[in-house]
């Protein structure tokens, strides 16, 4: 079972698409490809008025491996009722793939406290039974949560029905994933979003990839990097893996690419340890300033803090980066040197930065790493988070998070006559901190629009017990998950079947990664009694708070909700008559062309923290990070295998060469792994290019070995540095 070079993309990929296609029908596949509906991957954005297969600057085709795989699961037939005469039990022999591939709920179902069954039950008893839930508890005592594959009107509904009910426990996925973004650019360069567009990558001749691995997660994404290699650009891969597809990369639309066994992605590769990321950016910026690569006229005119930050990264020895990082010096200042020869550069990175204790310092030296050479503020250059779900970035910018700028609150209580809940008596709770007080018995309900929130969180055995002790969940979902059949011993759930996003019954809007919102259209019937979100917040919302404060029967119009998001989210007026003008749009003041910083002072801020010389842990010496596999997208299991890394199966763990031989492990040996939390017996091992005493476990499997530690500052759990040991 030794690793072999692996090659992303490519012809295996094409037929999935066919194999897909077979199984679904050509009529169907044909229909859900070529809608004018926004892809439900990832947040890097296709489809929309331009086509399913057109991405904003209308390139086509622009489909992926993910868009197939997403369709696949939608365009399933509804899940026989019969199947719910069998017990939890049953349904927890399942596996994750296993019961995604279920088939679509069809109709309501509901498992009361005191027994291991579901039942099938009617809309009027469900939406009646959920009301008399809500409206029987305190609703402090209540949290709100929503995936990022909803859409922005079901999001606002959402948001504003939690805070007219009386709590500020709103959240999205986005804590588990790109908080520490938000949070590092807000207090670096004032906006917590990418400063450029799709575009920008068209005319920049540097890329940095940093703790990201878009060959499985963003494939439309590597023909970019491609496009950048192909006119003489560099691509600088940071990764602790060397992951095949950001080696070499088939694209499928390049006949070329095809033939030739794939194009070259990275032209520079660094491998450095994990959680040693703020060292490494600091020997690049280390090697710009001694070789007088900064930009000073930049730096003066539009950036404070420089003065502190240069200090800091002078005063650190090489010796100590190169024992931190595991690089070598002459490796760092080779990527320093092609970043110093650079005319245009965009930094783009995903959770592997931010799935730390200090997710945002990496965060906030990236954008250091921009400002020392005026990287940001123009054409061509700036900061690109990867966003992972299609709408995460969406749903955050209408409103699903605990705590509002007092500006939105004011707009929202003066455009539509409401009070909300004061902020200052009730701040409210991030995802994470709303478990907690579920496992203190402090949760009475829980409204969960989307996602697998159980297996999103770290500490499966925990996160099972804390889930369970909230009364009464209610789920609105397309398919069944392991969080629907698991955290229920003791309490009543309730899951609604809800439209996928190209099967609304009116228009939706999403935003991408690039701050673009699209909109689409829906319209595609399949699952004849499954109703849209909007639909279902909007009822239950009348029926618990009732019409004095606010007539939710309105908002059951999406042009009503999309008004009101005009007039009230900053940026947002041109969705008021998106539906009519068919018209998507940037939001506004979210891209950079200008240094132009929404900071107080009006200048970007370089922020400056010390080095960390982190020791080894003797009883648990390794450090692990959970990743995705190529056949999966966020907790959703697609394939079991994952064809680009050689590995068959996701119970297993990934080590380095050396570290197995020093071990006595030989590849396909079954291990045990323990961490201070759990741990993951009979695991299969498989080698990989890591460095020395890292390894590497599938999410959400190795949750298990994952605690509730978290980054203070954006309270996102550390998914990726977790010490453990191993055991043959």
């Amino acid at each position: 079972m030794k690793q072999t070079l692996q090659v992303g993309g490519g012809v295996k990929k094409v037929l999935y698409a066919m194999q897909t296609i077979k199984k679904v029908g050509l009529l169907n596949s044909k229909k859900a490809l070529t809608s004018h509906n926004t892809c439900k991957a990832c947040g890097l954005g296709m489809g929309g008025q331009l086509g399913g297969m057109t991405n904003e600057q209308g390139d086509f085709p622009a489909v992926c491996n993910k868009s197939v795989q997403a369709q696949l699961t939608d365009i399933q037939a509804p899940i026989p009722n019969e199947i719910f005469d069998y017990n939890l039990d049953d349904f927890r022999q399942l596996s994750a793939h296993e019961l995604e591939h279920l088939g679509r709920l069809g109709q309501p179902v509901y498992k009361a406290k005191d027994t291991n069954k579901f039942k099938v039950v009617d809309w009027d008893w469900a939406i009646d039974h959920a009301s008399q839930r809500f409206k029987a508890s305190n609703a402090e005592q209540s949290f709100f949560y929503s995936s990022g594959r909803s859409s922005n009107e079901a999001a606002f509904v959402l948001q504003l029905f939690a805070r007219l009910y009386g709590t500020n426990n709103v959240n999205n996925c986005s804590y588990y994933c790109h908080q520490a973004t938000s949070i590092g650019l807000g207090s670096t360069i004032g906006s917590g979003t990418a400063t450029v567009e799709l575009a920008d990558l068209d005319g920049c001749d540097l890329i940095f990839l940093i703790g990201a691995n878009p060959a499985s997660n963003h494939p439309r994404f590597i023909y970019k990097l491609k496009a950048c290699r192909e006119r003489g650009g560099q691509v600088v891969v940071i990764n602790p893996a060397k992951e095949p597809g950001l080696v070499k990369f088939a694209v499928p639309k390049s006949p070329k690419s095809l033939l030739t066994g794939g194009s070259e992605i990275a032209s520079h590769y660094l491998q450095p340890k994990i959680g040693s990321d703020v060292t490494l950016f600091k020997g690049i910026a280390k090697h710009l300033i001694e070789n007088n690569n900064e930009n000073q006229l930049f730096i003066e005119r539009f950036s404070s803090g420089y003065t502190d930050f240069s200090k800091d990264v002078q005063a650190l020895e090489w010796s100590k980066i190169e024992t931190v990082t595991g690089l070598a010096q002459t490796e760092i200042e080779a990527v320093a040197k092609v970043y110093g020869k650079s005319e245009n550069t965009i930094f783009s990175w995903g959770m592997g930065m931010t799935h730390h204790q200090h997710g945002v310092e990496n965060v906030e030296y990236i954008a250091n790493l921009a400002l020392l050479r005026g990287m940001i503020g123009r054409p061509h250059a700036g900061l690109l988070p990867l966003r992972g779900h299609s709408n995460v970035q969406g749903i955050g910018t209408i409103g699903v998070k605990p705590v509002l700028v007092q500006e939105i609150i004011e707009r929202m209580e003066f455009e539509l006559g409401v009070t909300l809940v004061d902020a200052t008596e009730s701040p409210g709770m991030d995802t994470l901190a709303c478990l907690e007080a579920a496992d203190r018995g402090k949760m009475a309900n829980a409204l969960i629009m989307g996602g697998n929130l159980l297996q999103a969180t770290p500490n499966t055995i925990w996160a099972t017990k804390a889930l369970d002790k909230i009364d009464f969940k209610c789920y609105l979902t397309t398919t069944l998950n392991q969080g629907h059949i698991n955290a229920c011993d003791n309490s009543e759930v309730l899951i609604l079947p809800v439209t996928a996003r190209d099967e609304e019954p009116q228009s939706t809007t999403q935003e991408s990664m690039f701050n673009y919102v699209r909109l689409s259209d829906g319209g595609i019937t399949r699952i004849a009694n499954a109703r849209s979100e909007v639909a279902i917040l909007a009822e239950l919302a009348h029926r618990i708070i009732g019409s004095e404060q606010l007539n939710f029967n309105e908002f059951k119009s999406h042009s009503n909700i999309r008004k009101a998001i005009a007039a009230i989210i900053p940026g947002m007026q041109e969705i008021a008559d998106i539906d009519v003008a068919r018209r998507e749009f940037h939001i506004n003041n979210r891209l950079m062309h200008t240094p132009k910083f929404n900071r107080p002072n009006g200048k970007a801020c370089f922020v400056t923290h010390a080095t960390r010389f982190d020791k080894i842990n003797d009883k648990f010496p390794m450090q692990l990070m959970s990743v995705r596999s190529e056949g999966q997208f966020n907790s959703v299991i697609y394939e079991e295998k994952d064809s680009y890394r050689g590995v068959d199966q996701r119970w297993s763990i990934m080590m380095n060469a050396q570290d197995m031989v020093e071990q006595g492990i030989l590849a396909g040996d079954k291990v045990d792994i323990f961490s201070q939390h759990g741990e993951m017996l009979e695991v299969r091992v498989y080698q990989f290019d890591l460095p020395a005493g890292n390894v590497m476990a599938y999410y959400p499997e190795a949750n298990i070995l994952i605690g509730l530690e978290r980054d203070a500052r954006s309270q996102t759990p550390s998914f990726k540095s977790v010490a453990v040991s191993i055991m043959k």
